[in-house]
């Protein structure tokens, strides 16, 4: 069948996160060849009726969606989804309202801290939350971009009060997108476990109130696989170094914290148990909010071993030295194999997503 693979049109001058969607329109386009597709790439830009034409021209039976941002937006990217809703075109990955609640990272943390999930306590220009005690170090991020834009060490403040951590949004707010927030610094590991929609058929009981303890009636509903989880290790960093994976760690390859940064799958018998807690809390966020295909869930753990939820990311990057790709061959999955459930997750009879 013919697929449509749509992403945000990416400038020439674009920096090296933003040209990996074109790294994995080429792996996606190349693995839904192997399954017997015709793969067409969409590049889709602001102007969203010529969007609308191209689809309508080229009939597509389904939209592989890898849209990250448009206008090199992360604050947009819900509208690609929006269009092919508007459009009644099936698509893969997470709906609309899916994506614009985890896009967000203040929506994200609302909607855990309403299910009793745990995510550090955070603090925005808007919501001072005097209630919220000021103590230890706090991290400032945008609460829209991913590929973590404007995240490095010099993101985590120590020792700052209210008043000073306002200052320091209101000072960061433009390279950080436009709306940013602080969160308390968890000091400790850091997790990534991956999600990917089970094989044809297959399925769980689940409370039909997962997203909290108290008993409820079970319900049927689509079971994904939880793939090995990861671990970020900050190797050879020195005391007194933060610990985070910013954008130098992601994407500048000759630095320090790149090359020291590697991802594990292996772990002794001592972290079962902590390993089960991440697996119960990322299964909940794909029930919380109704995630289809894959997703990744990012974890710190504290010195008490305490899991954190730090954010949810539908529809992560499929490029072949990302996470997601790293966990799916872990697990013994062959790419194909891998688009193939992503694929059979779209709702039955492309009926739009919610």
């Amino acid at each position: 069948m013919r697929v449509a693979v749509i992403h945000g049109e990416v400038p020439a001058d674009a920096g090296r996160d933003e040209k990996d969607v074109l790294v994995q329109v080429a792996f996606v386009s190349e693995g839904l060849a192997a399954l017997g597709h015709e793969p067409v790439a969409v590049p889709v830009s602001l102007n969203l009726a010529e969007a609308a034409r191209a689809l309508a021209d080229l009939q597509p039976a389904i939209v592989f969606n890898l849209a990250e941002t448009l206008a090199g937006k992360g604050s947009l990217i819900h509208l690609v989804p929006a269009l092919l809703d508007a459009l009644q075109i099936p698509y893969t990955g997470a709906g609309t309202a899916a994506m614009l609640l985890t896009s967000n990272k203040l929506l994200a943390k609302r909607q855990f801290a309403a299910a009793g999930l745990p995510t550090p306590p955070w603090l925005t220009e808007a919501e001072r939350k005097e209630g919220v005690p000021i103590e230890g170090a706090w991290l400032v991020k945008s609460a829209w971009e991913h590929a973590s834009i404007g995240l490095d060490e010099d993101s985590v403040i120590s020792g700052a009060d209210r008043e000073r951590l306002l200052k320091e949004m209101a000072a960061r707010r433009e390279a950080l997108g436009g709306t940013c927030l602080a969160e308390a610094y968890i000091v400790g590991r850091e997790f990534n476990l991956s999600l990917l929609a089970g094989r044809s058929g297959q399925d769980c009981v689940c409370p039909a109130s997962a997203a909290t303890d108290t008993p409820s009636p079970l319900a049927r509903v689509s079971a994904p696989e939880v793939l090995p989880p990861a671990e970020i290790r900050f190797d050879a960093y020195p005391p007194g170094k933060v610990r985070v994976v910013g954008y130098r760690s992601k994407w500048e390859e000759n630095s320090f914290e790149f090359n020291h940064t590697p991802r594990s799958f292996d772990f002794p018998e001592t972290d079962a148990g902590l390993l089960a807690r991440l697996t119960e809390l990322a299964l909940r966020c794909w029930t919380l909010f109704d995630l289809r295909g894959y997703a990744r869930v990012d974890f710190r753990v504290d010195k008490k071993n305490r899991p954190w939820i730090l954010e949810v990311n539908a529809n992560p990057c499929l490029s072949p030295d990302a996470g997601f790709h790293a966990a799916t061959v872990r697990a013994g999955l062959p790419f194909p194999e891998v688009l193939k459930r992503i694929i059979g997750d779209i709702p039955q009879g492309g009926v739009p997503h919610a």
